[in-house]
């Protein structure tokens, strides 16, 4: 099986930094793209988020220019660098990993057990 923990949430003024980490331990052939997404109360989880194997990244409109994502392949991991954070920023940040666990196997999902992150005005 696969786990991703994820680490680095908190509580933070408005106009602070956060950074997520999120890593994958376990039966582990290769991980293709690697995704934040987060879930504010009564709303839908959205992507925040992605970065594909070969390092393309992908983000919503409201928060370019103020996160980055970034992976280490050598370690199954990938961060998000978040600054200039506002309220609206609050919700519960999940990961996402595409992995294959054995050569030839499909891709599956697996996700991580979320992280709160509270931004206070």
């Amino acid at each position: 099986q696969v786990q991703l923990v994820e680490s680095g949430g908190g509580l933070v003024q408005a106009g602070g930094s956060l950074r997520l980490s999120c890593a994958a331990s376990g039966s582990i052939f290769s991980i293709n793209a690697m995704g934040w997404y987060r879930q504010a109360p009564g709303k839908q989880r959205e992507l925040v988020a992605a970065i594909t194997s070969g390092g393309y990244t992908n983000y919503a409109d409201s928060v370019k220019g103020r996160f980055t994502i970034s992976r280490d392949n050598a370690k199954n991991t990938v961060h998000l660098q978040m600054n200039s954070l506002k309220p609206e920023d609050t919700a519960v940040y999940y990961c996402k990993m595409m992995v294959r666990v054995v050569a030839g196997a499909r891709l599956n999902d697996y996700w991580g057990q979320g992280t709160q992150v509270t931004v206070s005005s």
